[in-house]
């Protein structure tokens, strides 16, 4: 089951090559990532799963350009990452949102900042709004909105960027399940019609095999690139419907074997 992003003629448009980090500690050096190998082409969406603690978020930061390897590197298009960039958008668990800017200024945050032109960061924002079912909340503040709707504005602000790959760490945690489901659905959504590259942290094996296009499974720490998964939901026609597909057997098959692997790296904290 293992999958090669270089197989298929496809190229490599991130590439993680022999990454290694380590940071200092009061206990003493910790190693979070040890030579880790991984790559994957454009338009792929990239699950990453594994044990607490294992260096999933060190690995997205490193792709963000927030943490510098101790050894190897990250590159996008055989270009080193070294610092953040917009063509990287984040969001992370809790939203972070600026409570006293409005739904439509908050989304429309970060165009401003780098001076936009308004009337066409204004048409993108009311195009990304209304995909997310916002637009009639645009000139309510965080505080009025529920925790689904501030992950949405959460989203749609580094939609709004126009990033070439959006890094999500585990963005529908702290969400219940049915808006975690809705929200599931809306990414993929937003997957499908852009093409966009997607990296998505999560601790649910369940959403990893649904949502992504593959599975990475990471060791316990330091953390290292167990299996490489191909899963072939993500790209099924929306007619079959989540709970078909999370019924199927096939899917439950893979859903098992991804949780396998965790646990026999040692954790028993993953759903």
């Amino acid at each position: 089951m293992a999958h090669d992003a270089g197989r298929n003629g496809r190229s490599d448009f991130v590439r993680f090559a022999g990454l290694s980090v380590e940071y200092s500690s009061s206990d003493g050096p910790v190693q979070a990532l040890s030579d880790v190998e991984l790559s994957f082409g454009q338009g792929e969406f990239v699950c990453i799963v594994g044990p607490s603690g294992c260096g999933k978020t060190t690995l997205m930061h490193a792709l963000g350009g927030f943490i510098r390897p101790t050894h190897g590197e990250v590159t996008m298009e055989g270009q080193p990452i070294r610092a953040p960039g917009p063509d990287r958008g984040l969001v992370f668990q809790q939203p972070t949102l600026f409570p006293w800017l409005s739904v439509s200024r908050n989304a429309s945050f970060g165009p401003r900042m780098r001076k936009f032109d308004r009337a066409a960061t204004a048409q993108t924002v009311e195009q990304w709004l209304r995909q997310t079912g916002l637009w009639e909340f645009r000139n309510r503040y965080p505080y009025e909105l529920s925790g689904g709707m501030r992950q949405r504005l959460a989203i749609v602000r580094a939609l709004v960027n126009e990033p070439r790959i959006l890094l999500m760490d585990e963005p529908f945690g702290a969400l219940d399940a049915l808006t975690r489901e809705k929200m599931q659905e809306m990414l993929h959504a937003i997957w499908r019609r852009s093409g966009m590259t997607v990296v998505f942290i999560t601790h649910s094996v369940e959403e990893a095999v649904y949502l992504g296009t593959r599975v990475v499974v990471m060791s316990r720490r330091p953390g290292r690139i167990i299996e490489d998964i191909a899963a072939p939901f993500a790209r099924r026609s929306t007619s079959d419907g989540m709970r078909s597909v999370k019924a199927s057997t096939d899917f439950i098959a893979l859903r098992e074997h991804v949780l396998s692997l965790i646990w026999r790296s040692g954790d028993d904290d993953v759903g």
